[in-house]
């Protein structure tokens, strides 16, 4: 199989229905992922066209995310009857845009993997020469059975299976592009779990960073008497 590496080129096709009900496989952190977007793009880096879209808001899904919708402030939602995302002309338009200027990689997280994700993969990857990328750990299914089999039929069909944080990872590629360094640490720092908790350690601990947090005054230590 190919060797993929992520370009700054790539697309991101955010398909997100706010209602979380029935999701039982791990419903990762897809803020996290569009936050590290929107921080990077913040930090001079290219812009990267983002595509933001819905299916029946009124009806039964809810709005989008408010803290996607905080990330990209003036970002339109394209609303769309079908569950596939590549059955709504206005999807396929900004996606055409963007690969007119040669931004063919689409990295897509939403719910459900095995519904909205999977159908809209297997007819873009169909009906054009565009690379999908599945962020798996920032996508989500109705059970951990469906979320799984659904990824590997998408991998089946030519999907690339990431997950958010090698996303991160790979667009920043060399800890010298300083011009990024500061806002890529922040979110590995604020979502990366122990590798997060392992940099504040080295940043406080060894470098002599402050924490990253203000928090009251630290009192003691004030033995107690102990009597036998």
């Amino acid at each position: 199989m190919k060797i993929y590496l992520m370009s700054l080129g790539a697309g991101l096709l955010v398909g997100v229905i706010y209602s979380l009900i029935n999701v039982r496989s791990p419903a990762p952190p897809v803020v996290a992922l569009v936050g590290l977007l929107g921080i990077l793009i913040g930090e001079q880096l290219p812009p990267l066209p983002t595509t933001i879209t819905t299916v029946e808001t009124n009806s039964f899904s809810g709005h989008t995310y408010p803290e996607l919708l905080a990330v990209f402030p003036q970002n339109k939602i394209l609303e769309r009857s079908s569950m596939n995302s590549w059955d709504d002309q206005n999807v396929r338009d900004a996606l055409a845009v963007n690969a007119a200027e040669g931004r063919k990689k689409v990295v897509v997280s939403g719910l459900w993997t095995e519904v909205c994700n999977t159908t809209f993969a297997l007819s873009c990857l169909h009906d054009t020469d565009y690379e999908i990328y599945m962020v798996a750990d920032a996508s989500g299914g109705t059970s951990s059975d469906a979320h799984k089999y659904a990824m590997d039929r998408m991998v089946q069909a030519g999907c690339v299976p990431v997950t958010w944080q090698q996303v991160l990872l790979e667009w920043q590629r060399d800890w010298a592009h300083r011009d990024t360094y500061d806002a890529v640490m922040a979110i590995v720092k604020e979502h990366s779990g122990a590798y997060g908790m392992g940099v504040d350690y080295a940043y406080t601990m060894v470098h002599d960073a402050p924490e990253r947090v203000a928090h009251g005054e630290t009192i003691g230590p004030n033995p107690a008497k102990i009597t036998n």
